[in-house]
């Protein structure tokens, strides 16, 4: 089985920048892309100095100044999809449209060596269709992490009936160095959401229920559910965090 030793990272949005960061400072060689320059540029600016960058983990003693500096080295932020897409493993962070992921992994498998792991970051979208829509289904993998990537130990890896073992083990092997406590789980393409979100998500709808029937406001619920069950945030701050960033 061979190690995976370069990662591209398709997408610079929140958790693109993030999972860049990640991949560097667990040693990788990490290509991150993205269409637009302005999103390119921010994802540079959080990863050096953002809440969660490397310059904060200096600070809170997390990395000595020196490995900061080798993982900032390790990434470069690129327009080319093309230069992302020639890695040993190339994980997908587009925006959550279902057509726009299928397209992506269309142009990775007619761009990405053969042999390339392609994964997607997606929250809930079925793997299966998106290995369907290459030549290498049994090369496509889910791998979900959560925000801020940078410090979640959070990696749910998604395998459909056709994911090879020995994928599924590099990719086990890729998030165990980077930190992170993977569990395998297996694709629902009739459910979305996996599990973590697919449970996320029937407590948000009754958070909202509990607003919506005057019994609390958005502040409360998250101040009680952070104080009752030790959570770091409650779910409408989530909700917030994951989407634009945690600032």
């Amino acid at each position: 089985m061979s190690e995976i030793k370069t990662v591209g990272v398709v997408g610079a949005g929140v958790m693109g920048g993030g999972i860049a960061q990640s991949l560097a400072k667990a040693g990788y060689e990490v290509t991150c892309t993205d269409i637009a320059s302005k999103a390119l540029g921010a994802a540079r600016q959080d990863a050096a100095e953002g809440r969660f960058g490397l310059a904060g983990a200096v600070a809170r003693g997390k990395l000595d100044a020196a490995e900061a500096e080798a993982a900032r080295a390790r990434i470069t932020w690129s327009n080319s999809f093309e230069e992302a897409a020639q890695s040993d493993l190339v994980i997908e962070c587009v925006p959550e449209k279902l057509d726009v992921k299928l397209s992506v992994f269309r142009s990775l498998d007619e761009i990405a060596p053969k042999q390339s792991i392609l994964a997607s970051n997606t929250s809930g979208f079925s793997i299966a269709a998106m290995a369907g829509a290459t030549r290498r289904p049994s090369r496509v993998i889910g791998w979900h992490w959560a925000s801020p990537a940078f410090v979640m130990k959070f990696a749910e890896i998604v395998v459909t009936d056709v994911t090879s073992d020995a994928v599924r083990e590099q990719v086990i092997a890729c998030a165990e160095k980077c930190g992170k406590n993977p569990v395998v789980v297996r694709d629902n393409p009739l459910e979305w959401g996996f599990v973590a979100n697919r449970i996320y998500f029937a407590m948000i709808r009754e958070a909202s229920r509990v607003v919506d029937e005057g019994v609390a406001t958005r502040a409360e619920v998250n101040d009680l559910m952070v104080d009752c069950f030790r959570w770091p945030v409650g779910p409408f701050a989530m909700v917030k965090g994951a989407g634009s960033g945690w600032k």
